[in-house]
């Protein structure tokens, strides 16, 4: 990891993987300048798919959700650089990744300090050939040696000490060679103890039993048995 450093900006980035300018490269304009946009996806706010020498990548600016963040959008109060959002799920990923888990690769992070609050941005790999599993479950069944899978993935995160504080088939994702992802670790982190892994595995329950309400996505009770079973070992 290296780290560009400013009076009020700091950037964490991989010299591996990033080949652009660190000071560019979270500027939307520098990848449209550089035909570099592979596309867009809209949710909190827009995050956009790029290019970069290397990898596909996709770039995230933090944004804050529910009725505070109508008020204060994308500031946050600022505590220490190594506190900053960006910073912490960039050095996650690399903790993360380096367990063997399957999360994206953090390329760069950013975080502009304004006074006593800050603004963070993101840059991570692209899982390409990807699809969440509501989008894949609404088109068909998973077998259940892959629901072990899933079982297995967020076992080793657990057994890694990280808890998912997000844990729900939206961020999970399976690639066109048949591999299970884990994505988007903001505000995510290590702990201790056990009494989170269940309330973890709680929260990943209750979002297959609303996305079946919402949409009839191809699940039942008896998957979530076979994915218990790939927990257990």
């Amino acid at each position: 990891m290296e780290l560009l450093a400013d009076n009020n900006v700091r950037v964490w980035f991989d010299e591996t993987l990033l080949k652009e300018d660190v000071s560019r490269c979270f500027d939307v304009d520098f990848w449209q300048q550089k035909d570099a946009i592979l596309g867009s996806a809209t949710g909190r706010g827009t995050t956009w798919f790029v290019q970069t020498d290397t990898v596909p990548a996709a770039l995230r600016h933090y944004r804050r959700g529910g009725l505070f963040g109508k008020l204060v959008a994308d500031s946050y109060f600022f505590s220490g650089w190594e506190n900053t959002r960006s910073a912490q799920e960039f050095n996650l990923l690399q903790y993360i990744k380096a367990q063997g888990i399957a999360v994206p690769r953090p390329l760069a992070a950013r975080a502009i300090r304004d006074g006593m609050t800050y603004r963070a941005d993101l840059l991570v790999e692209k899982v390409d050939g990807a699809k969440d599993l509501v989008d894949i479950l609404m088109q068909t069944s998973l077998p259940a040696d892959k629901y072990r899978e899933i079982g297995e993935l967020v076992r080793k995160l657990h057994d890694a000490g990280v808890c998912h504080t997000d844990l729900n088939i939206h961020n999970i994702l399976l690639d066109d060679k048949g591999v299970f992802w884990l994505i988007d670790f903001d505000k995510c982190g290590r702990r201790n103890g056990e009494s989170w892994k269940a309330a973890n595995l709680s929260r990943l329950l209750r979002s297959f039993r609303k996305e079946l309400g919402k949409r009839a996505i191809n699940w039942q009770e008896s998957d979530w048995a076979e994915l218990l079973k790939g927990y257990e070992g």
